[in-house]
């Protein structure tokens, strides 16, 4: 659910452009996050008066923080992103440039970056975090790289991820593949427990999962064709019949402190 890239405006522009561009298929084949992590979240808050959920795209990460949060604002560079769902209950939003935060100083109890902080780790904007959060408010990114289906299947997706798509990631994706740990965030992180991602799939719902990586989206552009069509007889024949329904997991990586203490 990534926002622009204030690395690189040309950067940036290319890829709010990229994900604007599949925010429906975003909406139907991303996986949910779990509930716990929603949940101790508002834990580790002093108050659970107001969240921010950063770069929010169709709003995955939005929508549960409501069950927790008095407030929840919800912003990303991309209105198409926004717009993906046209109902957003409880929850204001609005488009915004993670640069340019226009969010009252010292409101904030929780911001969260899902799936994004890789596009715009700077310091100016972790100032910018320092600002908006309360003196004792909460900071959380978090990750997922490579899926985790069956040996088989996992076989494949790592072949089209690291030599297929090679080069075709943006800028930031090593972070994800370090999940955040080459990030230096000027806070102390906390320990976090272990969270993951699943979910319970059949064929189809996997090739349109792969199909909404940004990379494999620039490879198609290149080359005319599609790379996950090229693995799709291959993945079929290991994971069965189509409509045979696998355990799918992501292991999260997260990114947490408070910033102001």
């Amino acid at each position: 659910m990534p926002a622009s890239e204030t690395r690189s405006s040309g950067a940036a522009s290319e890829s709010v452009q990229l994900f604007s561009s599949r925010s429906d298929d975003y909406a139907r084949f991303r996986p949910t996050y779990p509930e716990a992590l929603f949940a101790w979240l508002a834990d580790q808050c002093a108050t659970t008066d107001t969240a921010l959920d950063l770069a929010a795209g169709n709003g995955q990460a939005s929508f549960p923080l409501t069950r927790y949060f008095r407030h929840v604002l919800a912003c990303d560079a991309s209105a198409e992103q926004l717009n993906a769902a046209n109902d957003w209950p409880d929850v204001q939003r609005f488009v915004a440039d993670a640069g340019h935060l226009p969010v009252q100083s010292g409101r904030l109890d929780l911001l969260v970056v899902a799936q994004a902080l890789h596009w715009f780790a700077t310091p100016d904007f972790f100032a910018q975090v320092r600002l908006a959060l309360k003196p004792h408010g909460l900071f959380c990114a978090w990750c997922y790289s490579l899926l985790e289906v069956t040996p088989a299947v996992d076989a494949l997706i790592q072949k089209l991820y690291g030599e297929t798509l090679a080069g075709y990631w943006p800028a930031g994706r090593a972070s994800v593949d370090a999940g955040y740990r080459d990030i230096q965030a000027p806070f102390a992180p906390i320990e976090c427990p272990a969270f993951s991602l699943e979910a319970d799939w059949e064929f189809a719902e996997l090739v349109g999962y792969l199909r909404t990586w940004s990379a494999v989206k620039q490879w198609q552009k290149r080359h005319g064709q599609d790379p996950v069509a090229e693995i799709e007889a291959a993945l079929s024949s290991t994971w069965g019949p189509a409509d045979r329904r696998r355990p799918v997991r992501w292991p999260l990586h997260l990114l947490t402190g408070f910033p102001n203490r």
